[in-house]
């Protein structure tokens, strides 16, 4: 993950962090940034945060604490068009104008004629999890797109890292 994301941030919130492996490294490599993982009461009960660490119950689909930066890490995937935009809805309404939200999750790649690209067979076994055991779906760059811009943000990037995922900047 390139860490120039997380450059000049004050604050983070990791959505949907379970026990806060991703937040840790990023609290550690950050220890100015502020980090707070975000999931459900019976999730965090009873684990211990640190001094620019702490963990916080509560619900996606009601509130998100505020920062200048939302991650969701491979969050999104589990949940259909409309639940995906109510999450995303709510990530806008914690965030400053400034801020932003970052999006860790795979994009998919339409090149069916690349039978060599990296990650192609990968991409369609996770896909088949997700509409098999969620309401959720990998998504394109095009669907991707259209969910942020149907979200209400006006502006994204997306950078490949050198794995399946992307690194996906959204902003209001």
């Amino acid at each position: 993950m390139s860490i120039k994301v997380f450059k000049g941030l004050e604050s983070l919130v990791d959505v949907g962090g379970g026990t806060g492996t991703t937040a840790k490294v990023i609290a550690k490599s950050f220890p100015q940034l502020k980090c707070i993982v975000f999931d459900l009461p019976h999730v965090v009960a009873n684990l211990q945060g640190t001094k620019n660490f702490e963990y916080v119950s509560g619900d996606m689909f009601e509130a998100i604490p505020s920062a200048d930066c939302i991650m969701l890490k491979n969050v999104l995937q589990d949940w259909n068009k409309e639940e995906s935009i109510k999450i995303l809805d709510k990530c806008k309404q914690a965030i400053p104008s400034h801020g932003k939200v970052v999006i860790i999750e795979i994009v998919m790649e339409h090149k069916p004629e690349d039978e060599t690209a990296i990650g192609g067979e990968q991409y369609l076994l996770f896909d088949m999890i997700m509409m098999t055991f969620v309401t959720g779906k990998e998504r394109s760059e095009k669907e991707w797109a259209n969910l942020i811009l149907s979200s209400g943000f006006n502006n994204y990037k997306i950078t490949p890292t050198s794995g399946l995922l992307s690194i996906i900047e959204v902003y209001p």
